[in-house]
Order: structure tokens, then C-alpha cells, then sequence
């Protein structure tokens, strides 16, 4: 997947939130302050202040004139993958962001998926690449941010983000039709961390890489969480977590009670969590415990990340229960994961270049030209591109 875009680069945290009601009430607070006051709730930075001028971002209606003469409307939030397995809700103003990456929007559909690698940490347990149909941020808990790489160039699912010549090469290696969902669903099974980046070795045989691609198109299906008209990921009956006490309006401490496999956000109790979903890790953070921060940990008094529900809302509840269900399943397939390539001949490192798929040409590491659409440029002209 030659082309790939670093991670979104926000410059203030409070544009983007668990909940779509908290980002309008931050609106809202930014926009009816006086001037001094916008400047300061606004956390300038060098890329972006309130008179900064922008361009509006692909596909959003957003006002484009300076925010300081003229904010516009609240724009509608979009759905944002602010970091592994924590999906929140982005205000989509380009000039109220730092780097966007305007690249990726222009490919953002509903066919569309991104992998993610995760930042490398020498010696941390959990998978090296991600998938989500959620525009991705690229956050990494822990070491270097990776990469983000869609899986198509263009919308629509046109033209796979793949090294021109792989998908013959890989069909007629394996003796079966391999599509660009196919390249994904492998990687996703394969992958392996390394200093240098995500590693995805490839196997000899086609019997090791069906195998590989069917356990990536579940795992593909589990973190989709229903998206591109999947299922909801659901654990076997008698294993699916309820609430066994109520969540408290504010909960602060969040702990595991290994023998009756229970989750406790202070006097509340969700079970049963397998332990296996409490120690889910990715760059050696706790998926759990980092979801519950990103929801409790206090903000700067007058702040607009300060601006936020009074009461834990019932949705964050059932988005608990559901990051349970993925980590408890993705879990499950670990070791089907771990072994896949345990004993398994790979092709060496040279296969791809002697078949001529490498090197890539300097084309397809470059976002292709998206040109079916206008967008708006700075103080309401449109953008050459």
C-alpha cells in the first residue's frame, strides 16, 4: 500500500469529543465570546489562529471566511477514529485544525477503508496494523505515530492503493482471484512491528495465505463494528457483558476484578469481562483504561475541553459494552494470529522485486487527482487543484 498520509495533526484537543452534544455547546461558548476572550478559548497556534484563512475541507460545508469575522454555523460533526478502538466525534472546520490532511478526505467514503499502523514499542504486546471506516487521526497511544494508509485512491473504490502488478502476481502465485480486500485482510493477520515500520511478510504456499485471509477478514469484521454492512459484533450467549450496578453520574477510578470478571467504574459493575479484554493492549496502553481516560480525565477550569456532559450519558455506556465485545473477540483470535506464520515457509525478500512489482514507481506514493468536485478555497473562492 505505497500511498500513505502522516496522522492528523489537531493543534487543540477540545474540537474534538465523545459526544456530538459537547462540541456544539463548545461552539456555541467559542462563538459568543468577545474578541480577547475568542483568542484565549481558541489556543492559537502558529499553523492556526482565529484569522487564519483557509481553505473549507473536501466534502464538509463549512465556512471558509476568517473564523474571527465571521464563524458561520456549528458545522456538523463527523465521526473521527481518535485513536485504537476509541471512535469520537470530530468538528470538520478546517480552520480550526492544524493539519487535516485534505488528502484523506477527498477519499473518505463509505467504501473506503483506512489501516493504521501503530507506533512501535520495543517489546509491546498488541497488533502492529488496524482497520476502521472511520476517518482515522493516526494516534498512537504509545511510541511513534504510524502511518495511514487508505485502501483505495480514489472514491467510489476505485483503484486500489497497491504496488502496480501485485494483484496478478499474488493471483497467479496462489492460483486464486486475490482482490485489494483480500492484500488488506492479509496484512491485518500478517503484520508484525519493527523499528523501521509495519512489517507483512508474505507466505510461499496458498494454503498459509487462504488461512491468512480469512482470519484477517474476520478480524477486519470485528473492528468494523457493523460498519460497510457488516453485523455487529456480538460474544456467545452467557458471555456478553451487562450493567450489573449503575454507572455513577461521574465516575472516576475504573478497575478489574479478575475472579468474578467484573469491571468497576467506581460503585458501577459491568460483567462479565473476560481478562482478556481487560489486559487488550496496543503499544503496551490498556485499551480500556485509555477509553475511560480520554471520558473523565479533568480539563483546565474555563477551558473549552472543560465543556462537557454534567452526568455520564447512556450512550458511552453501550459503546463500553460494545469495546468490550471487540477486544474480548479480537482476543479470542490471538493465538490463531500469533501462529499463522510460526512454521510457515515465507517468500524472500527479493520476490517482489524479481517479479518486477518493486520497486514502486514514485506516482503511486502520491495521492492520485480526485477532480470530480469543487471545494471551496479561502474567503469563498473556489480551489485550483
Amino acid at each position: 500500500m505505497p500511498w500513505s498520509v502522516a496522522p492528523l495533526r489537531l493543534g487543540r484537543s477540545w474540537v474534538v469529543a465523545p459526544d456530538v452534544r459537547t462540541l456544539r455547546e463548545r461552539w456555541n461558548r467559542l462563538v459568543a465570546a468577545g474578541p480577547e476572550e475568542r483568542e484565549e478559548l481558541f489556543r492559537s497556534s502558529r499553523a492556526r489562529t482565529p484569522s487564519s484563512s483557509v481553505a473549507a475541507l473536501p466534502g464538509q460545508r463549512t465556512g471558509t471566511v476568517r473564523f474571527a469575522r465571521e464563524p458561520g454555523p456549528c458545522p456538523e460533526p463527523v465521526r473521527l477514529a481518535h485513536g485504537p478502538f476509541d471512535e469520537q466525534w470530530l468538528l470538520p472546520d478546517h480552520r480550526l485544525i492544524d493539519t487535516a490532511r485534505p488528502e484523506l478526505w477527498r477519499v473518505a467514503d463509505e467504501r473506503q477503508l483506512f489501516a493504521v499502523e501503530q507506533g512501535y514499542v520495543p517489546g509491546a504486546a498488541g497488533p502492529a496494523l488496524l482497520v476502521t471506516a472511520a476517518l482515522p487521526a493516526g494516534r498512537s497511544p504509545a511510541g511513534r505515530p504510524g502511518r495511514i494508509r487508505p485502501l483505495f485512491r480514489r472514491p467510489g473504490g476505485e483503484e486500489p492503493n497497491l504496488a502496480p502488478g501485485l494483484l496478478p502476481w499474488l493471483s497467479e502465485r496462489y492460483g486464486t482471484q486475490v482482490t485489494a480486500p483480500d492484500v488488506l485482510a492479509w496484512a491485518l493477520a500478517a503484520a508484525r512491528p519493527s523499528p523501521a515500520g509495519c512489517r507483512v511478510p508474505l507466505p510461499a504456499g496458498p494454503d498459509v495465505w487462504a488461512a491468512g485471509v480469512a482470519l484477517g477478514r474476520g478480524l477486519t469484521d470485528i473492528q468494523l463494528r457493523g460498519a460497510r454492512g457488516g453485523e455487529r459484533p456480538r460474544l456467545p450467549g452467557g458471555r456478553r457483558p451487562y450493567v450489573r450496578a449503575p454507572i455513577p453520574a461521574r465516575p472516576t477510578t475504573l478497575a478489574y476484578e479478575p475472579g468474578e470478571e467484573t469491571l468497576t467504574l467506581d460503585d458501577g459493575r459491568i460483567s462479565p469481562v473476560p481478562a482478556d479484554a481487560w489486559d487488550f493492549q496496543v503499544g503496551g496502553v490498556r485499551m480500556l483504561e485509555q477509553w475511560f481516560a480520554h471520558r473523565t480525565t479533568p480539563a483546565e477550569p474555563g477551558s473549552l475541553e472543560a465543556i462537557g456532559p454534567a452526568a455520564w450519558p447512556q450512550e458511552w455506556t453501550s459503546e463500553l459494552l460494545e469495546l468490550i465485545t471487540v477486544l474480548a473477540l479480537l482476543a479470542a483470535r490471538d493465538d490463531e494470529r500469533t501462529k499463522l506464520l510460526a512454521d510457515a515457509p515465507l517468500l524472500p525478500r527479493t520476490a517482489l522485486r524479481d517479479a518486477g512489482v518493486l520497486p514502486v514507481p514514485a506516482t503511486a506514493r502520491r495521492p492520485a487527482s480526485v477532480l470530480d468536485h469543487q471545494e471551496e478555497g479561502p474567503e469563498g473562492q473556489f480551489a485550483l487543484l
